[in-house]
């Protein structure tokens, strides 16, 4: 194997990282009906800590921001006490873990709040595609356009997840900014046709990017805040008239508040890293003062050469983490990996969540 750093210590806003390597955010749906986590997911994250940086699952700042059955949230004391069963767990394997916080918006489903209420959006435009509901996948409905001052409330449901996010142990949060949930729905004009302070321009609809970012850094202050931007996906029906320019702006915008970490999805999420219309993301990791990390689709090659060629701070890894609880250990001895079943990606036990062993349990 090529000489790298990617498993070796990084320090970072205060932080020293085992390694290079960050746990991705992936969606296991393995929380209670109401968002409630438990002893699952301490395990889970648990048995991941060798990362040198772990970042959760999509986490709710409110009931009509859960994107799916059985999706957990941080909007309520019991599930503060059921993460911080994960950050503890995490700890004490010596590892780090950021929350990551996310409102769905029009991804959401009636069927997913106690009292059925329609997802909210910038717009009135159904998403394409379905939404995963204890029925099964049905399709999405059509969202109600969320009035100026509920837009403006929204930052203020993150806050307090931000809060909750710190009396639960969590290390950092990172704002969920990508595929075609609230906060990418409102920055790129594929749907936002608003008129008031949060449509129109560039700078209107970054707005409740920037006002929740900074709800968030007076939290955790900048250096304990991630953001995870997608400008090449087309999920949840997003576009842009001019991606370059509203990537740049947001990455400037990200940089004036010292903002320590940017999760980069560099493809078209579990579709290509490289869509036939896809911007220079290098370019944008490069404008970015802080942290990067670099994500979509990496193998231990391509995860090596974006280390020697420096073009990001980290690597992170997602579906391999899956069925490889170990997979540091894995990459950088070079051993098997498994293959995660995919029928056990999304909803049901700790069958295809807990139960991959690591190496040192199969030999």
């Amino acid at each position: 194997m090529t000489a790298t750093d990617l498993f070796e210590p990084f320090e970072h806003a205060g932080l020293r990282l085992r390694n290079r390597i960050a746990l991705a955010p992936l969606t296991r749906a393995r929380a209670s009906s109401v968002g409630l986590p438990g002893a699952a997911q301490a395990e889970y994250y648990r048995q991941r800590a060798s990362a040198g940086l772990l970042i959760t699952e999509a986490i709710a700042v409110a009931p009509e921001g859960r994107g799916g059955a059985f999706t957990p949230g941080l909007y309520d004391d019991a599930q503060v006490a059921g993460w911080k069963l994960t950050t503890d767990a995490v700890h004490a394997a010596g590892g780090l873990i950021f929350a990551q916080l996310w409102h769905a918006g029009r991804l959401s489903h009636s069927s997913l709040t106690a009292d059925g209420a329609v997802p909210v959006s910038p717009a009135a435009a159904i998403a394409p595609g379905s939404a995963f509901t204890e029925a099964g996948f049905v399709p999405y409905e059509m969202p109600r356009v969320l009035a100026t001052r509920e837009v403006e409330a929204v930052a203020a449901q993150f806050r307090r997840a931000a809060e909750n996010a710190r009396r639960a142990g969590f290390d950092g949060v990172q704002l969920h900014a990508t595929h075609g949930y609230l906060i990418d729905s409102f920055l790129r004009d594929a749907i936002n046709d608003r008129s008031d302070r949060y449509g129109g321009s560039l700078e209107n609809r970054a707005r409740l990017l920037v006002e929740t970012l900074s709800e968030l850094i007076e939290v955790f202050g900048g250096d304990r805040v991630a953001v995870r931007l997608a400008p090449n996906t087309r999920a949840g029906g997003m576009s842009d008239s001019d991606t370059a320019a509203t990537f740049a702006y947001v990455i400037d915008r990200l940089n004036e508040r010292g903002v320590g970490w940017l999760d980069l999805v560099e493809g078209d999420n579990l579709v290509t890293r490289t869509p036939d219309d896809a911007i220079d993301t290098d370019a944008l990791a490069a404008r970015f003062r802080g942290a990067v990390i670099v994500n979509h689709l990496y193998t231990t090659e391509l995860a090596i050469a974006a280390r020697r060629e420096r073009k990001a701070d980290m690597v992170a890894f997602g579906r391999l983490f899956i069925g490889n609880p170990d997979l540091v250990a894995r990459l950088k001895s070079g051993s098997a990996l498994v293959e995660a079943a995919r029928d056990h990606y999304y909803g049901g036990s700790g069958e295809g969540y807990i139960d991959y062993p690591a190496l040192t349990a199969v030999r």
